[in-house]
């Protein structure tokens, strides 16, 4: 029997299956805290912090 090949982790230690969940969840927890009131707010107030530091 060959032996298995490891799946480089890069040394997080997450099994690749939960990484593959949180790659399919994520981008549209994401996107739907964005779309929100509270994530439009902290946009325009992220926004309004790069001004002053540029």
């Amino acid at each position: 029997m060959a032996p298995r090949k490891k799946v480089n982790d890069y040394g997080t230690g997450i099994p690749k299956h939960e990484v593959d969940a949180l790659a399919r969840v994520l981008p549209l927890e994401i996107q739907a805290f964005f779309e929100s009131e509270e994530g439009q707010r902290a946009f325009a107030e992220w926004k309004a912090r790069q001004k002053k530091t540029v």
